[in-house]
């Protein structure tokens, strides 16, 4: 499970394993990363979200898979957690050519892909998830940072809209897209009613609450 911090974002890779009756679940999750800070009150994070989250929803890949494969998925949900990114895309790839169907190795990719700074390699593995299950919401949420480190803001404003109206309660895709709203669409009224949805969801989160009312006194003025 990923961890919240106090910063709002998200730590600790979660790529969990789990075994049941002779099959698999790959259960994918990622990490936050950073975006661009803009004064007074900074938006110094962009979410991604846990499959097993605080609002409940729980997304598996059920597969049949060989023991080899299975020690070779361990093998890279380790390397990932120890940031060895190169070694786990090998370890993935590996995955990928045992278990094709299954959507969880290429979401874990296109977070390696992501986190060495290939975008394009990222965003061609989410769009792979989403081919294989399109209404996969994690897969839209971390498509949607893809989309948004390239500039390319309408596709990551579609594509967070995507992952929330499967999910209406995912809160980290409401945070992304309020975000976006904010400091690269200078939509106001998207920002605003997409924070408050967040902050209710994570009323402890006092950044977000910074951030409302820093948003609520500009629209005021």
């Amino acid at each position: 499970m990923l961890a919240l911090d106090k910063r709002g974002g998200l730590h600790n890779p979660c790529l969990a394993v789990l075994a049941a009756m002779g099959s698999l679940a790959l259960v994918a999750c990622s990490t936050a990363t950073p975006v661009a800070k803009r004064a007074p009150v900074a938006k110094s994070v962009e979410v991604a979200g846990p499959l097993v989250s605080e609002t409940g929803f729980t997304l598996t890949d059920n597969v049949r898979i060989d023991a080899d494969t299975r020690a070779q998925y361990d093998n890279a949900v380790r390397q990932l957690e120890q940031k060895q990114y190169e070694q786990g895309i090998a370890s993935l790839q590996k995955v990928i050519q045992s278990v094709p169907t299954a959507t969880a190795p290429y979401i874990d990719l296109g977070i390696a892909y992501g986190r060495t700074g290939d975008f394009d390699k990222a965003e061609a593995s989410f769009k792979r998830a989403l081919e294989l299950n399109p209404r996969h919401p994690i897969a839209y949420n971390e498509l949607g940072m893809v989309y948004r480190k390239k500039g390319r803001f309408a596709e990551a404003r579609a594509s967070y809209e995507k992952a929330i109206a499967l999910v209406p309660d995912f809160h980290f895709a409401r945070l992304n897209l309020a975000i976006l709203c904010d400091l690269y669409l200078a939509d106001t009224a998207c920002a605003l009613a997409n924070y408050e949805v967040y902050q209710r969801a994570m009323p402890d989160d006092k950044q977000a609450a910074m951030w409302v009312a820093d948003l609520r006194t500009r629209v005021s003025h």
